[in-house]
């Protein structure tokens, strides 16, 4: 049309007729814009019509190239949909085939060809077991032993079976939490409260990194009758400052009689935010004991961790029971609970008793404060009042010595551990006499003749300068690790009490501690522990910053 309507308007009849004779050469000048005009008036789609098919009658329609577009745009969408679900199934298989099953007691991955090694399970059992996809079921050899009250360790020198082969090093343990650092969880650490120095974990950071942490006290039902918690909940605080961590609470709590254990679970379901929950604590702090126990108060409310609670962690006196992290399905939502190897520390008692004496160092009941035997002034009345305790030596077990090198005469030291470790005082020039004679028999442990014979004895000397400037409360705690502590008073309590004079309120009481090499000591503020306790504790006064900044704590 175009075309037409530009030959008529420029035909001869209608111009002028002085153009009449240049018009050949007007046309001319015209006909290849005519044709430029022509191809910019056609759309894209009208080119590709041109240049693909012919424009014959059966060429095919705009419509027709429209759907077979279509048709083609969802013929690769669903060959990309296809491929990207061979992929996802190619990575699913890979992950199922390199994923290897563990027991559920210990978290050792399952085998079949070393007895004496961790993980063991019978071929039979296990073929069976694989069989019917019920691998998570099992429970290796060793487990089954330690659920019998065998004390098989798999951490230190003494660990193993009866051949004194070892498991798993201490290293090794900690290369499997190596990867919290890098990862966003919430960490629940569990402290020893008979044990707290012991326990602690001093090197926390370098677990958990820069993760928000809950502080769980456990064991609190051993504290002595009458114990105030207030106090020891406030003292637990002031000694968690000290160490500067990330700790948003602190619980008292008590797998045994549940005590503080619904706390914590409120404050774990309030921080995870999605994230893997992972239970951290030194060896034997109870952290399986623990976990039943918090399955347990879930389980009332959360079905998953009622389910949980079929397959539990095993627990035991033993130091090392967990080998590797244990995955636990206990929340609905999102994220994991796990039961993680304990860090094994060298510097614990329980790293160099033998592994038949290990019961001997986990208190079973309340506490009791043991003060060393006391002499009668009627056998040695004139030597008590002239040099007081100067010159004797106190045995706890066979696993601590104490010199009393500078004392005052009311001086009182009580034992705060295990009722199978009993307390006796000798003379000092006398000590190693008494300590060979006795040690297997009186002074245990090591329990029995033939284990002290390989008794490497008490190697480690550490000498103590306590200075007090109030004789109305107690000095300091001596804590052993891996054992308890030894309250130190400079005044007895019931001389304090009375009208007797005392001629100084200050001074200085100079101790000299015997341990095993590797066991260390540790000199703190006095826990306060019983009814008396809560008479001598005082609280100390915060500033507005520091109430911000001090994490609570419940119970």
């Amino acid at each position: 049309m175009a075309l037409k309507t530009l030959t008529t308007f420029l035909s001869p009849l209608s111009l002028p007729h002085h153009f009449t004779n240049s018009t050949p050469k007007f046309l001319k000048t015209y006909t290849k814009p005519t044709l430029i005009v022509c191809k910019s008036t056609l759309s894209p789609e009208t080119q590709f019509e041109s240049d693909g098919a012919g424009a014959g009658a059966a060429a095919p329609t705009r419509g027709d190239q429209f759907l077979e577009l279509q048709k083609a745009k969802e013929a690769a969408k669903v060959v990309l949909r296809d491929s990207k679900k061979k992929r996802k199934k190619k990575d699913k298989v890979l992950k199922v085939n390199t994923a290897v099953a563990s027991c559920y007691g210990c978290g050792a991955p399952l085998q079949t060809s070393e007895s004496d090694a961790p993980g063991y399970v019978d071929p039979d059992t296990y073929e069976l077991k694989k069989k019917h996809h019920q691998l998570k079921t099992l429970l290796c050899g060793r487990c089954r032993l330690l659920s019998h009250g065998h004390m098989i360790t798999a951490v230190g020198g003494n660990g193993g079976y009866a051949g004194g082969k070892q498991f798993v090093s201490a290293n090794e343990l900690r290369e499997k939490l190596s990867h919290l650092r890098r990862e966003k969880a919430l960490i629940v650490k569990l402290v020893d409260i008979v044990d707290f120095n012991g326990s602690f974990l001093a090197r926390i950071r370098d677990l958990a990194g820069a993760n928000p942490i809950i502080l769980v006290v456990t064991k609190v039902d051993l504290l002595p009758k009458g114990t105030d918690f207030n106090c020891v909940g406030d003292w637990v605080v002031e000694a968690t400052t000290k160490k500067k961590l990330n700790v948003l609470s602190v619980h008292l709590t008590s797998s045994k009689s549940l005590a503080g254990i619904v706390g914590v679970a409120s404050e774990i379901q309030k921080e995870k935010k999605g994230r893997d929950v992972y239970i951290l604590g030194s060896a034997n702090v109870g952290k399986s004991a623990f976990i039943n126990a918090l399955l347990k108060k879930m389980g009332e409310r959360d079905p998953a961790a009622a389910m949980a609670q079929k397959y539990k962690p095993i627990q035991s006196a033993v130091p090392g029971t967990t080998l590797g992290p244990i995955q636990i399905d206990a929340f609905l939502g999102g994220g994991k609970l796990y039961d993680t190897p304990g860090v094994h520390l060298h510097h614990r008692q329980a790293a160099v008793v033998h592994a038949e004496d290990l019961p001997a160092l986990a208190p079973q009941s309340r506490l009791r404060g043991q003060s060393f035997a006391v002499i009668s002034e009627t056998e040695t009345n004139n030597e008590f009042k002239s040099h007081g305790l100067n010159g004797f030596t106190i045995f706890w077990g066979g696993l601590v010595r104490i010199d009393l090198l500078k004392v005052l005469p009311e001086t009182c030291l009580t034992f705060y551990g295990p009722k199978s470790l009993q307390v006796y005082m000798v003379p000092t020039d006398k000590a190693d006499e008494f300590y060979q004679k006795e040690l297997g028999v009186t002074l245990t442990p090591p329990i029995g003749k033939q284990k002290a014979e390989g008794w490497k004895g008490l190697d480690t000397e550490r000498l103590l300068e306590i200075k007090f400037e109030d004789t109305e409360r107690p000095a300091s705690d001596v804590a052993i690790s891996g054992l308890g502590w030894i309250s130190v008073e400079p005044v007895r309590r019931s001389i304090r009490s009375s009208d007797i004079n005392l001629e100084s309120t200050s001074g200085e009481v100079h101790l000299a501690v015997h341990v095993p090499k590797p066991v260390e000591v540790f000199v703190r503020s006095p826990m306060p522990v019983g009814k008396a306790g809560a008479e001598w504790y005082q609280y100390r006064e915060l500033t507005e910053k520091e109430l911000e900044v001090r994490p609570k704590w419940y119970f």
